[in-house]
Parts: structure tokens; sequence; C-alpha cells
């Protein structure tokens, strides 16, 4: 971060959190009449009773709804074009998104498509894209299941393209959610080797914003908070998923992870990831981050050192010597929540893969790159790829 810095502060959403307070959802006052709510194409929100429960707080909140419910853990351009079709057909006046991410992310796509022309790739100001400008969008009401994107507390929304494999995030001061109600009592059954790679994610954002050049003194509370409380209750969580205490930590901890995306930003460990699930998408985002991250921030062991030494202090609880001190309580908390020795081959990931994952990672994600402590050039990001493959 510079010595002087300059930064300005826009986070326009009303965030509801805790144990229980879903039942909010039939008294807050709501952004429209008619909701459609995004979910997931599982099983869950329907087995655990979720969408039952938001339908009937809707209703009590005078609110009619209808439901769109394909969307994929990698979500898709062309599930956005389907539910935002409906949404006009419908008559909806907001969205809401119900579930993980994908479904929250989708839920902001949704609601640009609803009101801008044309195709979701015409907004897209990266790739393929043609960024034009998004002059409206609808409401979003934001109600995670899972604590990993904290999506709820930032604008940005991650689409894949499938056609052109690129799977890029996207978001303005229009996509930020009007509302995000955030229960931990909805991730309760959320299943152990789901719960680190979500978590993961949210260590990463907090990370990576911790040590981006754009970093600012608000994104470096939020993040410092966010590494501590998942070092240590992400373990927790993952090994008795119904211990509510640390479920609530790591909620916590995730969406202050979306206000540091929304502070700060990530650097090119997401580009690196983004690029590995647009070619395989069933490999799950916090897994392809969990596998690259140890190579990826050795990369910048002696960049940031002092940054590198005080994640390791709000970690350990311990004073730091060295940077390396990070990288050692990183690996000991992936072993904690054994996701340690994931392997890139489990998902059909090849050494071959790799020059054009680089090369997709630059066209589709670049900006990231720019964030880095420092340049890194292509055969670094080659190097880290190839390091981390198992």
């Amino acid at each position: 971060m510079n010595t002087n810095p300059v930064f300005s502060l826009y986070i326009p959403t009303r965030i509801v959190f805790g144990c229980g307070e879903i039942k909010r959802l039939a008294t807050e006052k709501l952004p429209g009449k008619k909701a459609l709510i995004v979910i997931s194409s599982g099983t869950s929100m329907k087995k655990y009773g979720y969408l039952d429960k938001v339908i009937e707080l809707l209703k009590e909140n005078e609110t009619e709804s209808v439901v769109f419910n394909k969307i994929l853990p990698n979500p898709t351009k062309k599930h956005v074009t389907e539910a935002a079709a409906l949404c006009k057909d419908e008559k909806c006046d907001f969205i809401v998104g119900l579930g993980g991410g994908s479904s929250i992310d989708s839920a902001k796509a949704i609601a640009v498509m609803a009101c801008n022309p044309g195709d979701y790739w015409d907004y897209i100001p990266a790739g393929t894209g043609k960024g034009r400008p998004v002059s409206k969008a609808l409401p979003v009401v934001a109600i995670p299941t899972t604590a990993g994107t904290g999506t709820e507390a930032d604008p940005w929304s991650v689409i894949t393209n499938e056609d052109t494999k690129e799977k890029i995030g996207f978001g303005s001061e229009l996509t930020y959610p009007a509302l995000s109600i955030i229960d931990p009592e909805l991730m309760l059954s959320i299943p152990p080797h789901l719960t680190a790679y979500q978590g993961f994610d949210a260590f990463f954002h907090a990370a990576e914003g911790f040590i981006a050049n754009c970093s600012t003194p608000i994104s470096d509370l939020y993040a410092l908070e966010a590494i501590r409380l998942l070092y240590k209750y992400l373990p927790v969580a993952v090994a008795d998923g119904r211990n509510i205490k640390a479920r609530a930590k790591v909620a916590w901890a995730s969406t202050l992870a979306g206000l540091v995306e929304s502070t700060s930003s990530c650097t090119s460990e997401h580009s690196m990831e983004h690029a590995m699930s647009a070619y395989y998408p069933q490999l799950p985002h916090g897994a392809g981050l969990i596998a690259i991250s140890e190579a990826y921030f050795e990369t910048f062991r002696n960049d940031c050192m002092k940054r590198y030494m005080k994640m390791a202090e709000v970690m350990t609880q311990l004073k730091s010597n060295r940077p390396s001190d990070f990288i050692d309580a990183l690996v000991r908390m992936q072993k904690e929540c054994k996701v340690h020795e994931l392997k890139l081959s489990d998902w059909g990931i090849k050494m071959e893969d790799f020059p054009k994952m680089v090369q997709n990672a630059r066209d589709t994600m670049g900006a990231l790159f720019t964030l880095d402590p420092r340049p890194l050039t292509d055969e670094e990001v080659l190097n880290i790829y190839q390091k981390s493959f198992k």
C-alpha cells in the first residue's frame, strides 16, 4: 500500500447478520413486490427447507416469488440469459440470490440482463467482452448459505462463457446487493470438504487484498480480522459442522473478506484459478485456489515481507521474524482442514494444459495482474502451475 493513501469508500449494502436472522426477511423493507429467487440445480435448498422458508417469509412480507433453479457451481452465461428472460416474462422487480456464491453471483448478472438489451458478454470489459456500460440493474437481495465468496458484501459476479472458455468477474455500483441477510444457521449442513474449500476462498480474498498494491487502511482492517478468524475457526468448522460458534465466526470472516473485495482487490491468484475452472468447470473454485496457493505466495515472499509477517502474527498470535512464517501457517491451516494434498489431476487437469491457462488468465482477468505486489512474468505463472500439480 502507498504510504500516503488516497481512497474512497462506498458500500451501499444493508447487512443483517446473526443466527436466526433469516426471519428478518419477513419484516425488512424489500426493494420490490415480486422476486425471482435464484438457486442452484442441486437439492440442498429444498432438502433443508431453505427455499420454502424464503418463499414463506416473502409471503409474510406481501411479496410474490418465482424460482429459477438451474445454476451450476461455476455459473454460466446461458443460465443468466435464461433466467433474465424468465424474470422479464414474470415481471419480477427484484432478484433474491439464495445459496452459495454461484447463486448470488448469478442473481447479480441476471439483475443486469433483466434491464439491459443484448448479450451478457456485451457488458464484460475483458476477454472477448465488448465493455458496454451498464445503465440499470434490478435490486438484489443476497441470502448466502455458504461462507466463502463474500459476494453478499461486494458488487462482483463471476460468470463463465462456455463457448469461449472465459470465466470473468464483473460488477459495478449497480450490482451491490441492496440487502444481505447472513444467517449462520443456514450453513450447518455444508459438508467438511466444501466448508474448507469455501473458507479458503474467503481466506485468499483477504490475504490477496492485503498484499494487493491497491490495499487501503480500511481494507487492511477487514483483511487482518478475516485472516485471524479463519485461521482460528475454519479448522473447527471443518471438524464439527454443527459448531454454531465456529460457523458464525467463519461466516463473519467471509463477509469481512467480501468487504475487502469492495475496498481493495484480489490479485492474480484468482486470475490463475479462473483459467483452471474455465476449462474444467467441475473444479471447485476454492479447491483450485488451495492447490496453487503455496507456490503462489512463495513467489511474492520477498516482495512484501512486512505484510507477510503481519499476516503470520494475526494467525499464530506470535511474533514473526521472517515472511515464510506466513506460508508455514498457511500450510499448517490447510493440513488442519485436511486439504493440503489436493490433486489437480483428480479434476482432469493435465500438465500440458498449463501454457494455455497462462494465456487465458492474462486475457480474461489480466487486470488483477496489475495489482500484484510486483509484475509476474509468464514463466513465473507457468512455474506456479507446474509446482502445484499433483
